[in-house]
């Protein structure tokens, strides 16, 4: 049997208002961001958590905390690029990606993110899926207050090699 295995990742961020808003690389046009340590690309550091789940190589508090001033400010992207080079860069197989949130809305720029997550890990598009949901209201995320995102991620052996 061939050696896989999943990681999954969740990061949360209230929105602020003239902030940046970018998520899973890419940036939204709004009123207001995610306030965070870093770029508060929730969609990404969910990813990078998840990448660490995989490999049992901690989380994204442990690796990234906010006592660590090197990452103040830093991209989701340059999360992601040194949670792959920690971990061996392994060969990912599936990404799946759930943002909860009222606002932004993500549609027009699910496939940007897409291709952005897919060239981050080496593999295809067709492999990684963007979606949202508002949650219909039930949580602070669904009332506009933040956002956050879920991501699933199943890894395989070594692209490294």
């Amino acid at each position: 049997m061939p050696d896989v295995r999943i990681g999954h990742g969740f990061d949360a961020h209230p929105l602020l208002a003239g902030r940046p808003c970018v998520l899973g690389g890419v940036t939204i046009p709004s009123d207001s961001g995610p306030l965070g340590h870093s770029d508060g690309d929730v969609v990404l550091h969910a990813l990078a958590d998840a990448l660490l789940g995989a490999a049992a190589a901690g989380d994204l508090g442990t690796v990234f905390g906010s006592d660590r001033p090197e990452w103040k400010d830093a991209s989701g992207e340059a999360l992601v690029r040194y949670v792959r080079e920690l971990t061996d860069h392994p060969a990912v197989e599936n990404v799946d990606v759930t943002i909860l949130a009222l606002r932004p809305k993500v549609a027009e720029f699910r496939e940007a993110m897409r291709a952005n997550i897919a060239a981050l890990l080496g593999t295809e598009p067709a492999r990684v899926s963007v979606k949202a949901s508002s949650g219909n209201g039930l949580t602070d995320f669904g009332r506009g207050a933040g956002v956050a995102a879920t991501v699933l991620v199943l890894v395989g052996e070594s692209s490294a090699s």
